[in-house]
C-alpha cells in the first residue's frame, strides 16, 4: 500500500493545478488520469484573460505563443443578423486542449506529483480512503481532490450522481481546417437554445461548436448541422460531444476530506461556457484547503476551508446565471439584440469579462444600470 498526503482523480487544468499547488506547499501528491497524455479533449479552447492571469499565478510561466494564439477581433450575430463586432479590445486566447493539457500535466509531474496517468481506477474507496487502480496498485489518501470531468466517478460517491440530468448542458463541435484569411472570433448567440455557437480560428484548424441546455436542444445534432452550413463548413470532420455543467454548480463541493474541483464541481460559466479559468482556481483553492487541513492534523475540514475559499467562485455564477436570461431566454432576445447591437457599453462589458478585465459583480451593475430605461421604452411601445 503506498500512501499520499492528497490523491488527485483527473489530470486536466483542474487536477494539474491542484498538484502543482499542493506539492509547492510540501504535500506528496498522486495524479491518476485514465488517459496517457496528450490525449483528445473536447473543447473550443477559449482561454479567456480570466484563465491567463490565474495560468501565470498558479503555473508561474508566461504564456508560449506558439501553444496560446491571441485574438482580438470579434463578430457578433443572433438570429441570423449581425450585432456589430470589436476590434483590438483586450484579447483572448485560443488553444488546442491537447497540447495545453499535456503541459500543465507535465508541470505537474515536474514539480514532483507521481505520475498514474493511463491508469484506471477499479474501486474507490472514500471510507477506507483507498483507491485501487486497473494494475492491482492500491494507494491510500488524507485528501481526496476529484477533478475528473462532468462525468466525475468522485462526484457519483459522494452524491449518487455526477451531475442534474435537467440541468446539464451539451455541445457538439467539429475541427475543420484552418481559415488563415479569417482571425475574427464569431459566437452567433441563437445557434442553440440557451446557449450559442462559436467558430474559433486557430492556426492548424478553425473550431466550430454549438452547445446549450439539454433539455432546450432535442435536435441539437440537426442545429449544427445547419450551423456549419451557415458557415459553409462542408469539410468531413468528425462531430464530437459531451456534457457541459452549465451553470449547475455544487453548493457544497464535497464532504469532509474529500473536494471536488474544476467541471466535476460545476465550475463552469453558464453564460461563455468556459470552464478552463474556473478549473484552474478551484484546483489551487482546493489544494491550498488541504494543505491548511493537514498542516492542523485534521484532514476532515479540507471541505470546511475549501467552501469558503470558492465563495467567489460561486457567487460569480450565481450572478451568472441571473443574467443567463437576459441573453438567451427568447421573451428578452428583443430587447437583448437591441441593447447588444446599438450599445457600445454592453459590447465591451461583455468582452472585459472575457478578458478578466471585470467579473460578474461590476458587469451586473453596469447591465442593470440599462435595464429600467430600456424596460419602460418597451412598456410605453407596449
Amino acid at each position: 500500500m503506498t500512501r499520499f498526503d492528497v490523491i488527485i482523480l483527473g489530470a486536466g487544468p483542474a487536477g494539474s493545478a491542484a498538484a502543482v499547488t499542493a506539492r509547492r506547499a510540501g504535500l506528496s501528491v498522486a495524479v491518476i488520469d485514465k488517459a496517457r497524455f496528450p490525449r483528445a479533449k473536447l473543447c473550443g479552447g477559449l482561454f479567456t484573460g480570466r484563465a491567463q492571469g490565474y495560468y501565470q499565478e498558479i503555473f508561474q510561466h508566461t504564456l508560449d505563443p506558439q501553444l496560446f494564439e491571441p485574438r482580438d477581433r470579434f463578430a457578433f450575430h443572433l438570429d441570423g443578423t449581425p450585432l456589430g463586432g470589436s476590434e483590438h479590445t483586450l484579447p483572448v486566447y485560443l488553444t488546442m486542449r491537447w497540447d495545453m493539457d499535456r503541459l500543465l500535466f507535465e508541470r505537474a509531474v515536474q514539480a514532483g506529483a507521481s505520475d498514474y496517468s493511463g491508469c484506471r481506477v477499479t474501486e474507490l474507496d472514500l471510507a477506507a480512503q483507498r483507491v485501487e487502480l486497473d494494475d492491482g496498485t492500491a494507494l491510500e489518501y488524507l485528501i481526496l481532490i476529484g477533478a475528473d470531468g462532468v462525468q466525475s466517478r468522485v462526484a457519483r460517491a459522494l452524491f449518487g450522481q455526477s451531475f442534474d440530468k435537467a440541468r446539464i448542458g451539451f455541445a457538439l463541435e467539429v475541427e475543420a481546417p484552418p481559415q488563415p484569411d479569417n482571425p475574427v472570433v464569431r459566437i452567433d448567440f441563437d445557434a442553440a437554445s440557451w446557449g450559442y455557437g462559436w467558430q474559433f480560428p486557430k492556426r492548424g484548424s478553425t473550431t466550430i461548436g454549438i452547445g446549450g441546455l439539454q433539455a432546450e436542444n432535442p435536435e441539437i445534432q440537426a442545429r449544427l448541422a445547419t450551423y456549419r452550413a451557415q458557415l459553409d463548413d462542408a469539410s468531413t470532420a468528425r462531430v464530437k460531444g459531451h456534457f457541459l455543467p452549465f451553470g449547475d454548480y455544487r453548493r457544497v463541493p464535497g464532504r469532509a476530506a474529500v473536494l471536488l474541483a474544476g467541471d466535476a464541481a460545476g465550475f463552469v460559466d453558464p453564460i461563455t461556457g468556459e470552464g478552463i479559468a474556473y478549473a484552474m482556481k478551484s484546483g489551487q483553492l482546493a489544494a491550498d484547503a488541504a494543505a491548511t487541513a493537514i498542516r492542523a492534523g485534521q484532514p476532515d475540514t479540507a471541505l470546511r476551508i475549501y467552501a469558503r475559499q470558492v465563495r467567489p467562485i460561486q457567487r460569480s455564477l450565481r450572478l451568472a446565471c441571473v443574467l443567463r436570461p437576459l441573453i438567451f431566454a427568447p421573451r428578452a432576445r428583443p430587447f437583448f439584440r437591441r441593447a447588444f447591437a446599438s450599445s457600445t457599453t454592453v459590447k465591451h462589458a461583455y468582452l472585459s469579462m472575457l478578458s478578466g478585465e471585470i467579473e460578474y459583480p461590476r458587469l451586473m451593475w453596469l447591465i442593470a444600470r440599462r435595464i429600467p430605461a430600456a424596460v419602460w421604452r418597451r412598456l410605453r411601445r407596449a
